[in-house]
């Protein structure tokens, strides 16, 4: 083929300057055929013709792309590899080269995302929404540093689709219990609710994704969208761009949030640093479609459209556990204590997001703050002494090693250490500590703490204090019946003692 320089040259000659063919061609030493061509066809680069070459693949081409497509559609884990496209092509009479076929599939997807990028999914329609419209809701992970320890955790995300205020919750799991209260902390925060919610398909809320936008809404979800007035609307699968901001709102966090989240102790203490820092954030940015004005200005717009919050929803999940005879509940690896005389029967366990509560007969019984530990280790017990109070009423002896009584509050341990050094010392320990249920635990710890500086600890000497610290008020005066009614009042009388001096004196 000749290059593009001497083919200018041959048109300029001929086309311009009138030489014949024939002289073309004794000058470049070209066939006059080639040069009647490029002249003729008015090309002005030179191109090879598009090369053609039989493959063993060709027959199998039509199937190949059926299962390339098949695979567009399927989740990463259902798709079949190239390797096995290739051993079942070979079950079919393929004897060409794994190569061949693997070549032919990164050909084929590249020509799908070339697709994909002027059509269809490449193409989006901006959306608009009215002051307390919608919101948006997704999960991320970030990894965190709490108490010195790399966490890693469920972060719930919120943006106000006008406004575009948003708020960051940080959990331990993405379970119903956190999704609750994550809603509740977000709604406190914009100061009212919006009247659409736009989710994905999370498995919280989703129990079955359907043809169109139809949706099996999960009974905790529902109960939650319910108490809230809202209408919560699903996107379709692998379809984030429908909820587009929120989306955006999970990439810009980890630039503008985590990278400086101070040394923490607690989760808790990571989420109150969150919240300021968001809505430090809301006065700072400007609104994307408007930057003459902050977030900050544009929610205070939008809050005037929500509705506002009743009352926080109250989310928890229930499930229903038998109290062991050493008086604990087994949830998710852990223990709680609850009171003795609730041992062998069934309690009801309702998990909250930071708290568990054992209910039973119509009545909260129990209350711990809620332990989530990601290793696969026994668990822990978490016991609150006052449970078994009743039991060592019955058993004292079991208060020197009893597993609960390891927590007591340091007074108590001091006075513990004291009084078993006397006979009786155990049961006189206990009959104190059985106080807590009838007075107030503080002021039964100062009359110990009392009574310790006195030097002379003792049951009579707590009771003394204690009674001085509470100011009990002696007893009302007792109504007799009216069959008891004294007929003749008594009168005080001296001159009747002196009679009976004066008598004995003569005597």
């Amino acid at each position: 083929m000749i290059d593009v320089a001497l083919l200018s040259v041959i048109r300029r000659w001929h086309l311009r300057e009138g030489i014949s063919i024939r002289e073309i061609a004794r000058r470049t030493k070209l066939s006059r055929n080639t040069i009647t061509k490029y002249v003729a066809s008015d090309v002005v680069e030179p191109r090879y013709a598009r090369r053609k070459s039989p493959s063993q693949l060709d027959a199998y081409a039509a199937e190949l792309v059926r299962w390339l497509e098949r695979n567009a559609r399927q989740g990463r884990k259902q798709r079949q590899t190239a390797r096995q496209m290739h051993a079942a092509l070979q079950a079919q009479g393929y004897t060409g080269s794994y190569a061949r076929v693997a070549a032919f599939a990164r050909a084929w997807r590249r020509s799908a995302q070339e697709a994909s990028r002027t059509t269809g999914r490449g193409t989006f329609v901006p959306l608009a929404f009215a002051p307390g419209e919608a919101f948006q809701f997704d999960w991320s992970e970030d990894t965190v540093r709490i108490g010195g320890e790399r966490t890693k955790l469920q972060v719930a995300q919120f943006k106000l689709s006008y406004s575009r205020a948003f708020l960051l919750r940080a959990y331990p799991l993405q379970t119903h219990e956190m999704l609750f209260d994550a809603h509740n902390h977000a709604f406190a925060v914009f100061g009212g609710v919006p009247r659409r919610g736009i989710y994905d398909n999370m498995k919280t809320a989703v129990d079955r994704v359907r043809s169109g936008k139809a949706r099996d809404v999960n009974a905790h979800f529902a109960a939650l969208v319910s108490h809230y007035l809202f209408e919560a609307e699903f996107c379709n699968p692998a379809s984030g761009w429908e909820k587009g901001q929120i989306e955006k709102n999970v990439q810009d966090a980890r630039h503008r949030l985590w990278p400086s989240v101070p040394a923490v102790a607690t989760l808790a203490e990571l989420n109150a640093w969150l919240q300021e820092r968001c809505l430090a954030l809301w006065h700072e940015l400007a609104h994307p479609d408007d930057p003459q004005h902050t977030i900050a200005s544009m929610w205070t717009i939008e809050k005037a459209q929500l509705m506002p919050v009743t009352r926080p929803f109250d989310g928890f999940v229930e499930h229903t556990k038998r109290v062991t005879p050493t008086c604990l509940v087994h949830v998710e690896r852990n223990r709680y204590s609850v009171p003795a005389s609730f041992a062998n029967r069934p309690v009801s366990v309702r998990l909250y997001a930071e708290r568990v509560l054992v209910a039973a007969e119509g009545q909260v019984i129990a209350e711990h703050p809620r332990t989530i530990r990601r290793s696969h280790d026994a668990g822990r017990t978490i016991y609150d002494w006052r449970h078994y109070l009743s039991v060592v009423q019955r058993k004292p002896g079991a208060l020197r090693n009893g597993a609960p009584f390891a927590e007591l509050p340091a007074a108590f341990k001091r006075l513990q250490a004291l009084l078993l050094k006397r006979p009786g010392g155990d049961r006189e320990m206990v009959e104190i500590l059985a106080l807590v249920l009838h007075h107030d635990e503080q002021a039964v710890l100062t009359a110990v703490e009392l009574a310790l500086e006195a030097g002379a600890p003792s049951k009579p000497h707590v009771l003394n204090l204690l009674a001085r610290l509470v100011g009990e008020a002696p007893p009302a005066p007792i109504e007799p019946p009216q069959a008891l009614t004294l007929r003749i009042e008594p009168e005080a009388n001296v001159g009747r003692y002196d009679t009976l001096r004066r008598a004995r004196h003569v005597a």
